[in-house]
């Protein structure tokens, strides 16, 4: 039990700063990831790598302990979904039923391919710069999400 009130207002949550993902294998996976999407190192200790997503980034990490996810899973954003479709196809990589891209990594981590421009989420263009993209677009249907929500990307 509490011995004092909590705070009358809270902090807002902004967004994800990072996942990690479980492998029996770091190098294994750094391979594995590095035939489906085109990345930089941001570190790499014994047992640890981390993939740069430019303000964010995937934590592999040695010592997979539970079992398969089933549902739980994370979505990777990507420029170009259509072309990881056909790369995980070549590599045999088993995609899971449904309407999403989804499959399970050699450790059992399921991962949704999501397209960049399909979504709101929205990557502030000096990062994007910084990552070499010139410019991402977003669909009108994202762009509409975003507008009702009061936050809708300003033309140039």
């Amino acid at each position: 039990m509490p011995t004092q009130s909590p705070p009358e207002t809270k902090a807002r949550a902004l967004g994800i700063n990072h996942v990690a993902l479980e492998v029996d294998d770091v190098n294994a996976a750094l391979d594995f990831y590095s035939q489906i999407v085109e990345f930089s190192l941001r570190g790499r200790h014994e047992s640890m790598a981390f993939i740069d997503l430019g303000d964010q980034f995937i934590a592999l990490m040695e010592k997979r302990t539970q079992s398969p996810d089933k549902h739980r899973h994370f979505g990777l954003v990507v420029d170009d979904k259509n072309t990881v479709k056909k790369t995980l196809e070549a590599l045999n990589v088993k995609l899971l039923p449904g309407e999403f891209l989804d499959f399970i990594d050699p450790w059992g981590n399921r991962v949704q391919i999501v397209q960049y421009s399909d979504i709101q989420f929205t990557k502030a263009p000096h990062v994007l710069r910084g990552m070499g993209f010139k410019q991402l677009d977003k669909s009108d249907e994202a762009v509409q999400a975003l507008a009702d929500k009061g936050m809708a990307p300003e033309k140039i």
